[in-house]
């Protein structure tokens, strides 16, 4: 982690924050600030601030500049509720429930690979290690659903004889 930044007490529910968060974890500072910019949301807005205070500490301590920066953490934590009650039918009264937000963020440097003389499998990336794992629990799944048809066959086979017998 480079720099960090959060915002408190924000008047939006963290239900809407987190779909607009999802959209940009794990991105360039610059292609996020850029899709920020293009989204018509409005915790946009207050994301954004966020992303901004944390680039330009970034570059006040350490002088990285923001195209050398990603998004390694960004959350939205539920907030204090503001409670408020509107009337309702038959004398009775409706509680109001104003949520609110506590955003962070945490910027990390992009590590810029060297290339080497080592020679590196091109399945050492983790997409092919969750397809070889799945390729590992497909045989045994398999040998289970042989094993069930062959009861289910003698099973039948069973009901078949009881019922020629009668």
């Amino acid at each position: 982690m480079i720099t960090k930044a959060s915002a408190k007490y924000i008047r939006i529910s963290t239900r809407k924050t987190r779909r607009v968060m999802d959209l940009i974890r794990g991105m360039n500072v610059v292609k996020a600030d850029a899709l920020l910019d293009n989204l018509s949301k409005r915790p946009c807005l207050y994301i954004k601030r966020v992303l901004k205070a944390a680039v330009d500490s970034a570059d006040k301590r350490f002088h990285i500049p923001a195209a050398n920066l990603y998004i390694s953490l960004i959350k939205a934590d539920g907030g204090p509720l503001i409670k408020r009650f509107r009337a309702a039918s038959m004398g009775r009264a409706t509680e109001i429930l104003h949520r609110t937000t506590h955003i962070m963020l945490e910027l990390d440097k992009i590590k810029v690979q060297e290339n080497s003389a080592v020679n590196i499998r091109p399945s050492s990336s983790p997409e092919a290690e969750k397809s070889e794992k799945s390729k590992k629990t497909l045989k045994p799944e398999k040998q289970e659903t042989k094993a069930k048809d062959q009861k289910t066959k003698a099973h039948k086979a069973k009901k078949e004889s009881k019922n020629k017998e009668i």
